[in-house]
C-alpha cells in the first residue's frame, strides 16, 4: 500500500511539474503581439518550419534602403492549416507571399500572421485559434 501511495505521489508531482511548461508554450496573442500595430508584408519565402505548436515562415522583404529584411511570421499549428486546406507544398521557397498580421511588442521583425496569400493567389487564415488572435473566428478568407 505504501508503495502504491509513493508511486501516486511521484506521478502527481511529475504532472504538476509538467503542466506549467506546457501551458506557457501555448501563449496568448496579447502576450507577444500588438493589436494596434497591424502590418502587411510582401516578399520571398526563404524558410518554412512546419512544426508544432506553431508553424513559422520566414519572408525577405525589401527594406527602405533596398536591402532584404527577413521577417519571421508565426502561423497556427500545421494540423490547423491542413484543415483549412493549406499544405506544406503550398509554400514554395522563393515564392512571393503576402502576409497580414500584427507586429511583435518587442519591435523585432516578428509577426503573428492572420492571413497569407500564396503565390497561386489563394488566401488562408494562418493564425492560431483559441489564443485571442484577431479574426480567428470571423472574416476568414475562403479558398
Amino acid at each position: 500500500m505504501r508503495l502504491k501511495r509513493a508511486m501516486l505521489g511521484i506521478l502527481g508531482a511529475a504532472a504538476l511539474g509538467w503542466a506549467p511548461s506546457s501551458a506557457e508554450a501555448h501563449h496568448a496573442f496579447a502576450a507577444e503581439y500588438d493589436i494596434d500595430q497591424p502590418i502587411v508584408i510582401t516578399g520571398k519565402l526563404t524558410k518554412l518550419e512546419w512544426t508544432n505548436p506553431h508553424g513559422w515562415v520566414y519572408v525577405d522583404v525589401e527594406g527602405p534602403d533596398g536591402k532584404a529584411v527577413n521577417w519571421a511570421v508565426e502561423f497556427g499549428a500545421p494540423n490547423a492549416l491542413l484543415r483549412r486546406g493549406a499544405r506544406k507544398d503550398d509554400f514554395p521557397i522563393g515564392g512571393v507571399v503576402t502576409v497580414k498580421g500584427y507586429r511583435a511588442k518587442n519591435g523585432k521583425e516578428v509577426i503573428a500572421g492572420s492571413t497569407v496569400k500564396l503565390p497561386d493567389g489563394r488566401d488562408f487564415f494562418a493564425g492560431s485559434e483559441g489564443t485571442g488572435n484577431p479574426g480567428e473566428a470571423a472574416n476568414r478568407p475562403q479558398n
